[in-house]
C-alpha cells in the first residue's frame, strides 16, 4: 500500500490549480505550457453581525456653564476684533502721514534741483552771449581797420580786363585754401564712389565722364518718347485717389491704398520724425498727414461702424412708462448697510457673507406695503472695493448713504459722498444704529457739513432719516423718503424697445457657465434675445431674478442673472440686444481686437530709455509674484487694486495673472514657472490642479475675507524687506596711555568713563569728536586677564583689529547692533 491510501494530499483548499496547454507553431512544432489558475475567495459576513453598531452614541448637550464660557469667549473675540480694527486704522493713518512727508521732501528736493539747473543754464547762456558780443565787436573793429587800407591800395587789374569801379573785399588767403581743399576732397570722394561702376553710356562711348543716368531713367525717357510719337501726353498726370483710412493702419497697407511705393511712404514718415517700418501700425492722424502730402484725399472710416447696428433711437414720449427707482446702499464698512437692507427685505444676507462684510454687489427688488417697487444695490464698504462703489453710483438713481450714529463719518463714507457727487445722483442720509447707547445723530449731521452735505435738519436739501436695522426704527420713514425722491425724479423708460443694461457683477459658475448680473436700464430683456456685452456675446438661455426664480423677461430697473454668454464679461460693461448672431459676433470680435491693439500700442509706446530706467530702478526692488483667482470679476478687480497698494521703494507685489473661476492646471504651471503662490478667493482648485500643485510644490492659499488676504500678502511682502540695523550705545572710554606689546601691537590703557565695555560690541575711535575708525576689539583685558566686559570707573586694556593709530586722549565709543524686523 502507498502512504496516501484513503487520505487526501496536503495543500491549501481553493488554491492555484495547474494544468497544461499545448501550443502549436508553424511547420508542425508544438510546445506544452503549464498554466495555473487561481480562484477568488469570497468573504460572506455571518448572520447576526449586522446589528452590532445599530445604536449611535448620544451627543451630550452643552451645560449652562459651557454656554456662559462660550458667550464670554465670543465677547472677548469681538473686543479683540474691535481693538485690531482700531489699531489697523491708526497704523494706516500713520503710514499715510509718513508717505505724505516723504512726498513733500521729494518734491522740495526736486524743486531745488530744478532751480539749480535753471541757474546753471542761465549762467551758460549769459557766458555764451558775452562771447558772441565780444566776437562781433572784434569783427567790426577789424572791418573798420581794413576799410581805409583797401581804399588806399586798390588791387591791380588783370590784363585785358578793366578793373572794377567800386571797392572790392579780397577773400582771405586761408579761406581760399580751405575752399580749394574742400573742392579737391569732394572731387576725390566722388571719383572714389563712382570708380568701378560702368554705365551704358560709358560702355558705348568708352569715356569715363561724370555721373551718368541710370537704366531706370533711360527706360523712362524712352517711354516718354514713345508716348510723344504716338501723340499721347508726355507727362503722366497724378492720379488722385480717395484713401479709406481706419483708426489704425499698417504702413505697407497705407502705401498699397495710395498706390505709392512703400519706401517713399517710409521716407515721408522719417522726414516727419517717425521711425516706422513697413510692418508697423500708425494712427489715423499721422496717416492723414502722409496721405495729404502725397496729394490724395482722405476718407475717414472706422472699424466701429459695425456697432451702428445697436439701436440708438430716441424714445417717443408716448412710449415712456414709469419705472422703479434704482437705489444704491453705500457707506463705510460695518456701518450696517447690508443689515439695513435685510431689515427692509426681511431676509438674512449678512449671515451668508464671509466675515459679515459684503464682498459682492448684491441686487434686490423690494415691494413696499404701499405697492411701490424699489430696486436696491448693496455695495461693499471695504477700502479695496472702490471701483465697485463707483460702478454702483453710475447705474443708480438714488444713493442711500448709511452712517453709523456711534461711529460717524469715516473714510469710505467720504469716498461714497464723492462717488455720488461725481455721478450727479441725489442722496438720502440714513443715520443707522440709533439703538446704540453712544449714538449721536447730531454729530453725524455736523460732520457731514465738512463734506458739503447739508441735511434738512441743518436747513439743507438732503433728506436724513434716523434708523435702526436692529429694532426696525425709522424704516418706514426711509422708504417714504425714497419714494418721495423717486417721485420728484419722474423716472421713465421705454419697455418696448431692444433691451440695454449694465453688468453689475460677473462670475464663472461651474454648473451654469459664465453668469452676468445685469441691471436692465431700458427696454425689456427676454429669453432667447441675442446680445453683445463688452467683448463677449451670447443668447439669453435663462433669466434668474433676485429670489432665485426663473423668469421669461425683465423690464427696466429689474436686476437679473443672465445665462448663455460665451465668456465672462467685465463688470461695468454695457449689454445691448442685437438682431442676429452674426452682428453680435462681429461686434464682439471688433471690440476684442480694439482692446488688444490698445494694449499693444501701450506696450510699444515704451522707449528704450524708459526700459533702461525701469530696469535700473527694479534692481533694488524685491518682487512678490502672485496669481489671483476669484469667484466674481469685481472681487478680482478689488484684490488687484489692493495688491498694487502694498509695497514701498524696496518691495512690491506683482499680480502675474488674475481670473474668474476655479484654479486649473494651467494656473499651477504658470505659478511653478514664476515661483509664485496661487491665491484663491472664494474658489477652490479642481482635482488635477491639486495633484499638480502637490507634485510641483506650488502653494495654494484659500481666502473668503479680503481682510485676511491683504494682511497675509502684506506679511509675506514684509519678509522680503531687509532687516533694519539698530545701534544702542552702551559705553564710553578714554585712552590714558598707549603701550606697545610684542605679538599684539599697540594696546590702549583706557578708563571706562560711562556705561560698560563688552568684548562682543562694536567700537568707534573718536579724536576731537570726529570718527576716525570703526571696527571691533581684538582684545579686552583687565590687568593680565582676558575679560568679557568692564564696568564704568574701571581701567582696562583695549586693542583694535587691524588698526594701530591710537593716541592718548582719544575717546572710544562702544555700541551694540541688533537687527529689527521691518513690516509694511
Amino acid at each position: 500500500m502507498s502512504d496516501q491510501d484513503g487520505k487526501k494530499p496536503l495543500g491549501l483548499s481553493g488554491g492555484a490549480r495547474s494544468g497544461q496547454v499545448k501550443q502549436s507553431f508553424a511547420r508542425g512544432r508544438t510546445k506544452s505550457v503549464v498554466v495555473e489558475t487561481k480562484r477568488k475567495r469570497v468573504m460572506v459576513p455571518k448572520a447576526g453581525n449586522t446589528g452590532t453598531n445599530a445604536t449611535a452614541p448620544t451627543v451630550p448637550t452643552a451645560t449652562d456653564a459651557e454656554m456662559d464660557r462660550r458667550l464670554k469667549a465670543l465677547q472677548a473675540a469681538k473686543a479683540r476684533e474691535a481693538d485690531e480694527a482700531e489699531r489697523r486704522a491708526r497704523e494706516e493713518q500713520e503710514r499715510a502721514e509718513e508717505r505724505q512727508r516723504r512726498r513733500d521732501e521729494a518734491e522740495a528736493k526736486e524743486r531745488a534741483e530744478r532751480e539749480r539747473e535753471e541757474a546753471i543754464k542761465q549762467r551758460e547762456e549769459d557766458e555764451k552771449r558775452r562771447k558772441e558780443e565780444a566776437a562781433a565787436d572784434a569783427k567790426r573793429s577789424a572791418e573798420a581797420k581794413a576799410a581805409p587800407a583797401a581804399a588806399a591800395a586798390p588791387a591791380p587789374a588783370k590784363e585785358g580786363r578793366p578793373a572794377p569801379s567800386g571797392p572790392r573785399t579780397e577773400m582771405p588767403p586761408r579761406r581760399k585754401e580751405e575752399d580749394r581743399g574742400d573742392k579737391r576732397a569732394k572731387t576725390a570722394a566722388d571719383d572714389r564712389r563712382r570708380s568701378g561702376k560702368l554705365t551704358v553710356n560709358q560702355a558705348l562711348t568708352g569715356g569715363e565722364g561724370g555721373r551718368q543716368r541710370s537704366m531706370a531713367a533711360m527706360k523712362r525717357k524712352q517711354e516718354r518718347q514713345r508716348q510723344k510719337a504716338m501723340g499721347g501726353s508726355v507727362e503722366r498726370e497724378k492720379i488722385v485717389r480717395e484713401v479709406q483710412l481706419p483708426e489704425a493702419i499698417v504702413v505697407s497697407e497705407l502705401a498699397n491704398r495710395m498706390a505709392e511705393r512703400v519706401a517713399a511712404v517710409v521716407k515721408s514718415l522719417m522726414n516727419a520724425g517717425i521711425m516706422a517700418t513697413q510692418n508697423q501700425v500708425i494712427d489715423a492722424d499721422t496717416a492723414e498727414l502722409i496721405i495729404e502730402e502725397f496729394g490724395h484725399k482722405v476718407v475717414r472710416v472706422s472699424d466701429a461702424d459695425v456697432e451702428d447696428v445697436i439701436q440708438t433711437v430716441d424714445d417717443k414720449d408716448e412710449d415712456l412708462k414709469s419705472r422703479p427707482p434704482v437705489i444704491t446702499i453705500m457707506g463705510h464698512v460695518d456701518h450696517g448697510k447690508t443689515s439695513l437692507l435685510d431689515a427692509i427685505r426681511d431676509a438674512k444676507v449678512v449671515a451668508g457673507e464671509a466675515g459679515g462684510i459684503t464682498q459682492h454687489i448684491g441686487a434686490y427688488q423690494v415691494t413696499t406695503e404701499g405697492g411701490t417697487v424699489l430696486s436696491f444695490l448693496d455695495t461693499p464698504g471695504h477700502a479695496a472695493f472702490t471701483s465697485m462703489r463707483a460702478r454702483g453710483a453710475q447705474v443708480t438713481d438714488i444713493v442711500v448713504l448709511v452712517v453709523a450714529a456711534d461711529d460717524s463719518v469715516m473714510p469710505q463714507t467720504i469716498e461714497a459722498i464723492n462717488h455720488s457727487k461725481a455721478a450727479g445722483v441725489p442722496m438720502i442720509v440714513a443715520i443707522n444704529k440709533m439703538d446704540r447707547p453712544a449714538a449721536d445723530a447730531q454729530r453725524v449731521r455736523t460732520e457731514l457739513l465738512q463734506h458739503e452735505v447739508v441735511v434738512e435738519a441743518m436747513s439743507g436739501e438732503v433728506q436724513d432719516v434716523e434708523v435702526s436695522a436692529h429694532t426696525g426704527q425709522g424704516l418706514d420713514q426711509l422708504l417714504e423718503a425714497i419714494a418721495l425722491q423717486a417721485e420728484i425724479l419722474e423716472l421713465k423708460a421705454n419697455p418696448k424697445r431692444a433691451a440695454q443694461g449694465a453688468v453689475i457683477e460677473a462670475q464663472l459658475d461651474v454648473g451654469r457657465g459664465p453668469v452676468a448680473t445685469v441691471l436692465v436700464q431700458n427696454g425689456t430683456l427676454r429669453k432667447g434675445d441675442i446680445f453683445v456685452v463688452g467683448e463677449q456675446w451670447g443668447k439669453v438661455r435663462a433669466l434668474v431674478d433676485d429670489k432665485g426664480q426663473r423668469v421669461d423677461e425683465a423690464g427696466p430697473s429689474v436686476p437679473v442673472e443672465v445665462l448663455g454668454l460665451n465668456g465672462t464679461p467685465e463688470a461695468g460693461d454695457v449689454l445691448n440686444v442685437v438682431d442676429t448672431e452674426g452682428q453680435a459676433r462681429e461686434i464682439a470680435e471688433y471690440r476684442e481686437k480694439a482692446a488688444k491693439d490698445k494694449r499693444a500700442a501701450a506696450g510699444a509706446a515704451t522707449t528704450l530709455d524708459q526700459l533702461l530706467a525701469k530696469a535700473k530702478d527694479d534692481q533694488n526692488v524685491s518682487e512678490l509674484p502672485i496669481l489671483v483667482k476669484a469667484d466674481v470679476q469685481g472681487s478680482a478687480e478689488a484684490i488687484i487694486q489692493a495688491m498694487e497698494k502694498i509695497g514701498n521703494d524696496e518691495v512690491r507685489v506683482r499680480v502675474l495673472h488674475s481670473g474668474v473661476g476655479a484654479i486649473t492646471e494651467s494656473d499651477i504651471g504658470l505659478a511653478e514657472a514664476s515661483g509664485a503662490p496661487v491665491i484663491g478667493f472664494n474658489v477652490r482648485a479642481n482635482a488635477p490642479a491639486r495633484n499638480s500643485a502637490n507634485q510641483k510644490g506650488v502653494e495654494i492659499r484659500y481666502y473668503s475675507v479680503i481682510y485676511d488676504l491683504v494682511d497675509d500678502v502684506k506679511a509675506a511682502a514684509s519678509g522680503l524687506l531687509s532687516a533694519e540695523i539698530k545701534e544702542t550705545f552702551i559705553g564710553y572710554s578714554q585712552i590714558k596711555e598707549v603701550f606697545k606689546v610684542s605679538g599684539v601691537g599697540k594696546v590702549a590703557g583706557c578708563l571706562i568713563t560711562e556705561g560698560v565695555a563688552r568684548r562682543s560690541a562694536g567700537v568707534r575711535l573718536l579724536r576731537d569728536n570726529v570718527v576716525i575708525h570703526e571696527g571691533t576689539l581684538k582684545t579686552l583685558k583687565r590687568f593680565k586677564d582676558e575679560v568679557k566686559e568692564v564696568q564704568s570707573g574701571q581701567e582696562c586694556g583695549m586693542a583694535f583689529e587691524n588698526y594701530d593709530d591710537i593716541r592718548p586722549g582719544d575717546v572710544i565709543e562702544i555700541f551694540e547692533r541688533e537687527e529689527v524686523e521691518r513690516a509694511l
